[in-house]
């Protein structure tokens, strides 16, 4: 791809945005890092974005050409707010776009589904990533890393369904080669890790690495999802709840080739992970 391109990073501050800004600048690729509070990051242009303040949206896209989308967190509806920036971002010049989706909700489905569908016919070249659940979520500032460091508890509506979790620096590496390969994808992109874990399991791994214990506490749906509808809206609580209980009737139990196909390289173990992230944190 040309050298001058610019690549705008909405979500530049959070777990993959961060990564994907981190890896285009250490490729030498020209980064404009897009978050609310234009926080600024190593090698990258800051500029202020918010999905809900579409007075933001101009000065964001000035001078790019490919952007990487993060959905606004927490909104069951994010094609409402996405779609009409999407429009601005193509009349405005973007040539290429890439969206992070789930590979729990398919192209026209709940949520980012519904953009998934809208994004091939808004632009010529495209990619959906459809990343399983993040490693980083048991390590990070995901509800289940709070729990695992306060409680040592995981608790999930998951049952003994298992997930091939994913490293999110491996997602942030598709995302580079999505954006900058001179063909891009065109297509859905499932990512996974090499394995496919329970979450007992994971807490396993995670007590072996941190020395203390931790289990994986299973609730039902309904007590996942009353949970949740104290902290986010309880339509997105059914739907996180709902994904859970699909977890446990084995729709995540899989792996793929993705990571390694585009990147050249395996995809990182969760035991790998949680060692390089736990063992260097304070808290861990």
């Amino acid at each position: 791809m040309n050298p001058t391109a610019t690549t705008l990073v909405i979500g530049a501050t959070g777990t993959t945005g961060s990564r994907t800004s981190a890896q285009l600048v250490a490729a030498g690729h020209r980064v404009r890092a897009a978050s609310r509070r234009a926080t600024p990051l190593a090698g990258a242009e800051p500029v202020r974005f918010d999905w809900y303040d579409p007075a933001t949206f101009g000065g964001a896209l000035d001078g790019a050409d490919r952007v990487y989308l993060v959905p606004p967190v927490g909104d069951p509806d994010p094609a409402a707010v996405m779609l009409p920036f999407l429009r601005q971002a193509r009349t405005g010049g973007v040539r290429r776009a890439v969206l992070l989706g789930s590979s729990a909700i398919p192209e026209g489905g709940p949520a980012v589904g519904a953009v998934h569908r809208e994004l091939p016919g808004l632009f010529d070249e495209w990619a959906v990533l459809r990343p399983s659940w993040f490693m980083q979520n048991f390590t990070g500032a995901h509800a289940h890393a709070d729990s695992i460091r306060t409680e040592g508890v995981i608790r999930t509506a998951a049952g003994s369904g298992r997930v091939g979790f994913v490293d999110a620096d491996d997602i942030a590496a598709v995302a580079v080669r999505a954006l900058t390969d001179d063909r891009a994808p065109d297509g859905d992109l499932v990512l996974t890790g090499p394995e496919a874990l329970g979450h007992d399991e994971v807490a396993a791994v995670l007590a072996r690495v941190t020395g203390r214990p931790v289990v994986h506490q299973r609730l039902t749906y309904e007590e996942l999802r009353d949970r949740l509808a104290v902290l986010i809206p309880a339509e997105f609580a059914a739907l996180l709840a709902g994904m859970d209980r699909a977890i446990a009737e084995g729709a995540e139990d899989r792996t793929t080739d993705t990571v390694e196909r585009l990147t050249g390289r395996p995809p990182a173990p969760f035991r790998v992970v949680a060692e390089r992230e736990l063992r260097s944190s304070p808290d861990a």
